[in-house]
This record gives structure tokens, C-alpha cells and sequence, in this order.
């Protein structure tokens, strides 16, 4: 563990460790590292600490966490390492229990037949993760640890936990997948009850084999409830044991995976594999190496050889040829691939034979790349014998953003299900301006077939209308109004003229000494958990609005929000400090949030939130990196002072939260009225008079 995991550790800054290894002779060597940033012993430290009286005990996800970072194989190994550990104890436990109940060395030599005989069971013969090396003896206590962290979590938390560390390390690493999206995804590649052609009836009557031909760590699949099968490729053999162990920890559902390009050796491939009853992909974008020369005679392009510049077309096509008749395919797509004139033979094609169904345009920041709006393009394998549709269902949800760069899951979930709800069972779908309508595929045949939603889409009332133009600028007044009174009072007239007095000393402590002593208590979010509680993001704490994240699936209960609790982001280095609400109490805590608990007795919630938004504060208590800034929240500081006294603190720190979400609300409806007149006179719904 380096300097900067033992301040966290202890609760303390990276000044103090560098203290105690000049002051203490007795501090561990290192035993790594470089002489500049150097690396210790974890036992040696918490050992160290605990002797010191600077540390009662390392937590047991803390002592797991450092165990990956430290594995002598890099964190990746020493994940594929403990959730194969974890599928042992999920799917045969007496084995691991008999494991578990001898000597690390013995154990060591148990594990890896074990082990072997557990990834053949649930992956079958051909998996990613290859054969189990004999496992050294010093690898024992880690996965010994895992299973403990396993018995408080459950073994699919536990895997979750350690993947999800892992990804907040490196996000410059993956491209991931947001939950919300997965679930939007996943609820379009299923049939509906009453649907046309490829319907396999109500969810779950029947089997259900989804594959993901780009899995990366297993997020859409993950997201897909009730498949009997799920096959996984990915050209990364890290990535696809990942998300193999991640997909078998989660259900007894069967799991086939492969580490391969999918489009140049497809796994899958037919005859040999049968098909599938959907595909679900998030493919690389803007691929130019993707295969064009050694491919061009492959069977899978049987609406046409895609473009040197069009790889995401031979996506299409590569989970079209994998689909049962019926099947469905959702493909997360660039809006260049809905627009390019090197791809509108193809495109044509897909239409006039019924493949291409449905086009959505989601709302910028929904995905990486987050500046542009991604498009999902819903394809289904065509019959012989059926007709093809007649309409293309296209739907354009950035009016249902939840601000910039914010998708709004719930709106934009809601809203695209009910549309393609109402094209499957084919009845009629009435026009929404601005949002949906179903084009008459002859309209879109043109010298360009541009299958942009926003193109053919009819406009929407400019600002809702006079009628909500009046009630929005009503509104604004009375915010305006409000804002006004909230204002805080200025200094005294003569206090510039006065001397200016040194600012007052008072005793500090921080969150980490508190938490230790029992005056708070801390939590650190995930997004997921059981249950249909919506999630409080770090937009929504930064821009002052209600939960609007969609809860992942996990097996654990999620961390609910209550009131009085304070809710921190981690990254960012904006200084931000929210104080949980009853509108906002029972929210599941999102990742990238620590949750503050104060004892009632001990601290004032409103006092504890001012203190931690203070610039200086967050400076001290903040880690850069390459690309972002990490909040520890435990070097926080704040005076130590009685509850009375905090209560004066506290109620001018609450009336400036007043003030600020006053300002925000009166922002945020001056940008909505501004919009519509603009918009309302260039279309003649508003008159200049």
C-alpha cells in the first residue's frame, strides 16, 4: 500500500504518514515502490497503527481492497483470483468449507482442482479464464478474506464491491456501459406480451438466450432479467473473465465466454453455435481496423459489405446473424452511423426488409462519448414469411434531460418503452411533437436515408405553449421574489472602515476522528441493491434536484438515504455538501458518494455540511490525478464546539442553502422562459407585439 492508502487508512493527510516515517524508527520498511513514491507491507502497517493506538481495526472491505491492490499479478488477476474463490463458496460451499477448515498450505494445494472443477461446471470446457495455476500459500489469506467479505455482503455484493473499486481506479481504462442505459436496453430486447412477428410470448414463459458480441465487463448482460443462456465475447481476456464471473455470480443461468474479436473470430458463429433469442452491444466506435480486406467476403454481410469507416454497420449485421427469426438486437450507435452517405445502401436495406425498427435519439451524457447524443437502433431478424413493417419507430428524448450532460433514466426509460410498447403490438401510437412518430418507410428512402429522429420529427409547441410560457414567467417572479428575501445581509456600514480582526482559532478535529469516536458514521454509495428505491446521483447533489437514477440490480439492500444526513461527491473538487431532506430521504445512495451520519447529540447535520463545503477544507483534503480530483472525506475538518454553538453555525449555513436553491430554480426557469420566446417568435406562436 502506498503513503497516500495509509493517510486514508488512518484518517489523516499524506503530511503526517511522512511525519511518522522521520519521527518513528520502528515505522515498516517499504517494501516496494519507487524511492520517491514507495510502497509498504499492509500487516506491517495496520499492525504498526494498531500498535500506535491509530487504528482500532482496518475494516474488513478496506483489508480485502488492499489485498488487490497489492496482488503480485495486478488488481485484474487477483479479481479473476477471488471471484472464482467466490464461486466456489457460492455453488459448492461444503467444498470450500473443507478447504477453508485446513492449513494455508494445504488449502493452497486443495483451491486449484477446486477451483478448475467449478469454472468447467458454470462456464463449460473453452472458458476465458484458462486453467488454475497452483495457488502459492500467501495468496491463501486474501481469498480466505474475500469469503469472509462474502458472508457479510453475499458473494455476488462482495465480487460487486471489488469490481467496482477497480473501475473508480482506472476509469481511463473502460468504456463503460451506464446502468440506466443497460436497463433501457435489456427491457427493448424483450418481447412484449401481444407483440407481432418474433414474439415468444409473455417475459419469462420461455427460454431466453441473449448474447453480448462486445461484453466488456458484463453490464448489459447483467442487466437482462430471466435469460436462461448468456454468451459473452470480448477481444480483452481480462474483460471477458470479468464478466463471466460477474454474470455467474449473479444467477444459475449458464454463461459461455470467449476472449476474441468477435468479428474476426467469432465464437458464436452458426452453425456451430445455435442462435439467439436476443443481442444486446455497446460496440467500439469509429473502428477503421475493424477487418474490412480479410472480411469482405464473410457470409454475416448480407445487407451489404460495410464501409472501411463504417464498422459500426458490421456490428449490425455480425448481431443480425446471430438472431433466431424474431430475434432482437439493440446496438448502442454513434449519430453518424444514422446519417453517413458511405453507409445508405445498407441502411436502406435494413429498412426495406424489415431488420431496422426503431431509431432513438438519447440525451447527451447518457454514454461514453458523454458530448454527443447517442442514438439505439432496435433491430429484429426478418421472417421469410412476413411482411416487413411499414413504419420506422423514431423517438428523440433530449427534451427529457435532466440537465447538461444528465440523462434522466426515469423520463427517458418511461418514454421509450411506451413508444416501442405501442409499435410492437401494433395499434395506434399517436404522434408526440417532439418526441416520437412512426415514418413511413418509403419517406425515408431517399438519395441520403437519414434515419436522424430529430430530422423527422415534428416540432413540439414552443415552450409548451402561451399558456405554460405565462405560468413559467409567473413562476420566475415569484423566485425572483423569494431569492430576494433570502438574500443574505450585508456587512455593517462601517465595517469597512474598521481594523480587520484575526480571524478566530478555533480547536479542529476531522470527519476520520469523528467517525472514530462514534459521533458520525460513514458510508460510501454503490447505485445498487434490491428493491425499486430511485437513486441520488452526484448531479443530483451537485445541481440541488431529487433523485433521478435508476437502481442496479444486486442481491444486497441498498444504502437509503434520511433526513439529516449530509451526502458528499468524491470526485470533482467542487466543494459540495448536501443535507438529506424529506423530499429527498429514501433514495439510494450513487456511486461516487460518501453519506455522512451524524449522532443527533453529538453533531448538527446543517453545521457539519457548512464546515465540509468550506474552498480551503476541500483543498487540503483533496488527491489529484491525471484527470480528476478525489475527495478523502476523513481529512475533512471542522471546529470543535458544543451542540449550542453549532446550531448558530448551523442555521446561517441553512439559510444560505435557501438562498443558493432559490438562484438555482430562478437559473433554471430564466434559461426554460428564454428558450420559448426565442423559440416561440421564429415559429409565429408568439407575436413580436
Amino acid at each position: 500500500m502506498t503513503a497516500a492508502e495509509i493517510a486514508r487508512l488512518a484518517g489523516v493527510g499524506r503530511a503526517a504518514v511522512s511525519n511518522w516515517r522521520r519521527r518513528h524508527a520502528d515505522f515498516p520498511r517499504p517494501v516496494g515502490g519507487t524511492e520517491t513514491s514507495p510502497s509498504f507491507a499492509l500487516a506491517q502497517v495496520t499492525d504498526w497503527l494498531r500498535a500506535q493506538g491509530k487504528l482500532a481495526e482496518v475494516p474488513l472491505r478496506e483489508r480485502v481492497w488492499q489485498y488487490v491492490t497489492a496482488h503480485h499479478g495486478g488488481s485484474v488477476a487477483a479479481l479473476v483470483k477471488a471471484g472464482s474463490a467466490l464461486l466456489l463458496v457460492r455453488d459448492r460451499p461444503r467444498e470450500w468449507l473443507e478447504a477453508a477448515a485446513v492449513s494455508d498450505e494445504r488449502m493452497a494445494t486443495l483451491l486449484a482442482p477446486a477451483l478448475d472443477r467449478v469454472l468447467a461446471l458454470r462456464f463449460g470446457p473453452a472458458h476465458p479464464l484458462g486453467a488454475t495455476a497452483p495457488l502459492p500459500a500467501a495468496s491463501v489469506p486474501f481469498l480466505r478474506a474475500a469469503a469472509e467479505l462474502a458472508a457479510e455482503l453475499g458473494t455476488r455484493g462482495a465480487f460487486e464491491f471489488l469490481l467496482g473499486r477497480h473501475l473508480e481506479a482506472n476509469p481511463r481504462q473502460y468504456t463503460l456501459t451506464p446502468d440506466g442505459l443497460a436497463l433501457l436496453m435489456a427491457a427493448l430486447a424483450r418481447p412484449h406480451p401481444g407483440a407481432g412477428t418474433g414474439s415468444t410470448g409473455a417475459a419469462g414463459a420461455a427460454p431466453f438466450t441473449v448474447l453480448d458480441p462486445a461484453c466488456g465487463t458484463g453490464t448489459l448482460l447483467r442487466a437482462v432479467p430471466g435469460a436462461t443462456t448468456r454468451y459473452a465475447q470480448d477481444s480483452s481476456p481480462e474483460l471477458a473473465s470479468l464478466a463471466a464471473l460477474r454474470l455467474a455470480l449473479q444467477s444459475d443461468a449458464p454463461v459461455r465466454a470467449a476472449a476474441a474479436d468477435s468479428l474476426r473470430a467469432d465464437a458464436f458463429a452458426r452453425p456451430a453455435a445455435e442462435p439467439v433469442d436476443a443481442v444486446l452491444c455497446h460496440p467500439p466506435f469509429n473502428e477503421r481496423n475493424w477487418g474490412h480486406e480479410e472480411l469482405a467476403y464473410d457470409p454475416r454481410w448480407e445487407y451489404g459489405l460495410p464501409a472501411r469507416a463504417e464498422s459500426e454497420l458490421a456490428w449490425v449485421q455480425h448481431a443480425l446473424a446471430h438472431l433466431r427469426e424474431g430475434g432482437t438486437a439493440v446496438l448502442l450507435m454513434p449519430p453518424a452511423a444514422a446519417a453517413r452517405r458511405s453507409g445508405r445502401r445498407i441502411r436502406a436495406d435494413l429498412l426495406r426488409r424489415g431488420a431496422l425498427r426503431a431509431v432513438v435519439a438519447l440525451p447527451a451524457g447518457a454514454a461514453p462519448p458523454y458530448g454527443i447524443p447517442l442514438h439505439l437502433w432496435v433491430l429484429r431478424k426478418p421472417a421469410p414469411q412476413a411482411a416487413p413493417p411499414s413504419g420506422l419507430l423514431l423517438v428523440d428524448t433530449a427534451a427529457l434531460a435532466d440537465g447538461p450532460g444528465r440523462a434522466g433514466w426515469a423520463a427517458v426509460h418511461s418514454a421509450v418503452e411506451e413508444a416501442w410498447t405501442a409499435y410492437e403490438r401494433g395499434g395506434p401510437a399517436p404522434d408526440v411533437p417532439g418526441v416520437r412518430r412512426v415514418v413511413p418507410v418509403v419517406d425515408l428512402l431517399d438519395d441520403d436515408v437519414d434515419l436522424t429522429p430529430a430530422r423527422h420529427l415534428p416540432p413540439p409547441a414552443a415552450g409548451g405553449g402561451l399558456a405554460e410560457l405565462t405560468a413559467v414567467r409567473d413562476r420566475l417572479d415569484s423566485t425572483l421574489t423569494r431569492a430576494a428575501r433570502l438574500t443574505p445581509p450585508a456587512p455593517p456600514a462601517d465595517a469597512k472602515d474598521r481594523p480587520a480582526a484575526a480571524p478566530a482559532r478555533l480547536p479542529l478535529t476531522t470527519v476520520g476522528e469523528l467517525a472514530r469516536a462514534g459521533a458520525l458514521l460513514l458510508y460510501t454509495g454503490t447505485g445498487s441493491g434490491a428493491g425499486r428505491a430511485p437513486v441520488l446521483t452526484e448531479y443530483d447533489v451537485s445541481a440541488g434536484t431529487g433523485p433521478s437514477g435508476t437502481l442496479a440490480a444486486a442481491a444486497e439492500q441498498p444504502l437509503l438515504t434520511a433526513p439529516g444526513d449530509v451526502v458528499v461527491p468524491l470526485t470533482g473538487g467542487a466543494g459540495v455538501a448536501r443535507v438529506v431532506d424529506a423530499a429527498t430521504a429514501g433514495a439510494a445512495l450513487g456511486r461516487g458518494l460518501q453519506l455522512l451520519r451524524p449522532d443527533p447529540a453529538a453533531l448538527d447535520p446543517w453545521f457539519l455540511a457548512g464546515f465540509l463545503r468550506a474552498t480551503a477544507n476541500n483543498r487540503r483534503a483533496s488527491s489529484h490525478a491525471s484527470t480528476t480530483t478525489r475527495l478523502d472525506v476523513r481529512r475533512l475538518e471542522l471546529p470543535r464546539l458544543p451542540r449550542t454553538e453549532q446550531e448558530v453555525y448551523g442555521a446561517r449555513f441553512r439559510a444560505l442553502a435557501e438562498f443558493e436553491d432559490a438562484l438555482r430554480l430562478a437559473a433554471r426557469l430564466g434559461e426554460q422562459l428564454v428558450q420559448g420566446l426565442y423559440d416561440g417568435l421564429s415559429d409565429g406562436t408568439v407575436r413580436p407585439d
